[in-house]
């Protein structure tokens, strides 16, 4: 079956939060990582469509970033979500991170 995304994604497991709309911090896990989205392993998933915060500790941050990001699928495991606009910061500690830099534990 061919990779049909426009950014490889690469396995990373890594703890993350995130919060749909204004509502509490709700603590999860990635599984895969790209430029463009991440999976987020999770039993509290966000419908289809949701905008929702990634709240994830990137190389070469001294604070956790906070990525702004919509629901695109949902699985009995979790959600992908597609990425929206970063900030060069954010998008440099990604590139770290998918390169195999080291992150600091949440």
């Amino acid at each position: 079956m061919a990779e049909n995304r426009k950014h490889p994604r690469r396995q990373i497991t890594s703890p993350i939060a995130f919060q749909i709309g204004d509502g509490p911090l709700i603590e999860a896990e990635s599984r895969d990582i790209s430029l463009g989205g991440m999976f987020i392993t999770t039993t509290e998933g966000a419908s289809y469509g949701a905008a929702i915060k990634v709240y994830i500790n990137l190389p070469d941050m001294k604070h956790e970033a906070v990525i702004d990001a919509v629901v695109r699928w949902n699985t009995a495991e979790g959600m992908g979500v597609h990425f929206g606009r970063m900030g060069a910061r954010e998008t440099h500690g990604l590139a770290l991170l998918l390169a195999g830099a080291a992150v600091d534990e949440r």
